[in-house]
């Protein structure tokens, strides 16, 4: 299992309800979750063969901005 780490505007649990479909439909995601109290609003994704590509154009296309940790 690999983790992958990003920052986000993603802030508030109504950002979070937006962009759960884009995420929940990566197959290769096994849980992800958002760190609204980190001001810098952390998205940790857990899984097997993710690429960042992925998910950073899921998290874009809801509308937020993202960038990888790596």
């Amino acid at each position: 299992m690999e983790t992958l780490q990003f920052k986000t505007n993603i802030n508030c649990g109504n950002c979070i309800k937006k962009v759960s479909p884009f995420l929940n439909k990566i197959e290769e995601i096994e849980n992800w979750k958002v760190d609204t109290d980190n001001p810098d609003k952390i998205l940790t994704v857990t899984g097997e063969a993710m690429l960042a590509e992925t998910i950073c154009e899921a998290v874009a296309e809801a509308g937020f901005d993202i960038k990888s940790l790596v």
